[in-house]
């Protein structure tokens, strides 16, 4: 195992005015049943106590790195400053007000370390409210496990554009920090944890453990509710603030982003081919809505 300065794991938690759950969020990651990692915390210059917060707790387990930003940077730049500062072999980022049992570590590890062509491991869900009660569970989703790129990238977009499957848990797994790092990251645009989560599977297996160990909150400030309740534009800004008051495509910017990252992964020809075929299918499913947005655009 490794020790507090080289760590075997590195949770990044980025974080902007979490006062009202990051202390259950802090304990239930201080709480796993595997102990070797680093918790690296980018506090976006928060207004309210997170910082009072976030220091009470760095003083009291040294595993705990805090940082602040000097001003909003956006969630994508915080999440992927949390990154830049890790060192464990495997990374996973936590959102402030997320929650995940205590062997939600120990699980995930045991499958990186026995299964070499992973990449990314996660846990099934639960849907939880702002008291924390259940509001609904969902497992089975992105257990891609096919030893050809090409098939897990079909997977993933039949899941996600012809049975109209909404997921990004893949975000909040347990990802090999070696495969992270050939990434973009999270980009600065509306849709960029779809973007990272097809190049990541290109680049290996994705493995899902049937056991429900990762709590999503459901309030009206998480970036899913935000689209829902405010429309792109706002989801927009929440990624970066430099967005506002840009003309935003995230259909389009994504379908670019899709092709990029089939450029960057290093597959045989085959597996290429077969992507940039499956990206056209995806025109054939989304043409209507793409058209609609080019012309009106969201501003």
């Amino acid at each position: 195992m490794s020790t507090v300065n080289n760590p075997y794991v590195s949770i990044g938690l980025p974080v902007y005015n979490g006062e009202q759950y990051l202390r259950e969020t802090l304990d239930s990651i201080l709480a796993q049943t595997f102990t070797d990692f680093e918790l690296i915390i980018s506090d976006n210059a928060s207004t309210d106590n997170t910082e009072g917060i976030c220091r009470e707790y760095a003083d009291r387990d040294k595993r705990i790195s805090y940082y602040r930003n000097l001003k909003n940077i956006g969630a994508a730049g915080n999440y992927n400053r949390t990154f830049e500062l890790s060192s464990g072999r495997y990374f996973k980022w936590a959102a402030h007000d997320d929650l995940i049992a205590p062997e939600f570590l120990e699980r995930c590890v045991a499958v990186l370390d026995s299964e070499p062509s992973v990449v990314v491991c996660y846990t099934r869900e639960v849907c939880i409210d702002e008291k924390g009660q259940p509001l609904r569970k969902r497992g089975n989703l992105l257990n891609l496990r096919s030893s050809k790129p090409r098939e897990r990238f079909k997977e993933y977009h039949d899941l996600w554009y012809k049975r109209g499957f909404t997921h990004a848990n893949q975000c909040f797994a347990l990802i090999k920090s070696s495969a992270l790092a050939k990434t973009p990251l999270i980009g600065s645009y509306v849709w960029s944890e779809l973007a990272l989560g097809a190049e990541l599977l290109l680049l290996g297996e994705f493995y899902e453990i049937p056991e429900y160990l990762f709590f999503f909150r459901y309030h009206e400030n998480t970036s899913r509710s935000t689209k829902k309740s405010r429309g792109y534009q706002q989801l927009a800004i929440w990624f970066d603030p430099k967005n506002r008051k840009k003309i935003i495509l995230p259909q389009w910017k994504l379908f670019f982003q899709y092709l990029l990252a089939i450029k960057r992964v290093q597959m045989g020809w085959q597996d290429k081919a077969q992507c940039y075929v499956q990206m056209g299918r995806w025109l054939s499913w989304k043409w209507k809505s793409l058209i609609k947005e080019l012309i009106q655009g969201v501003v």
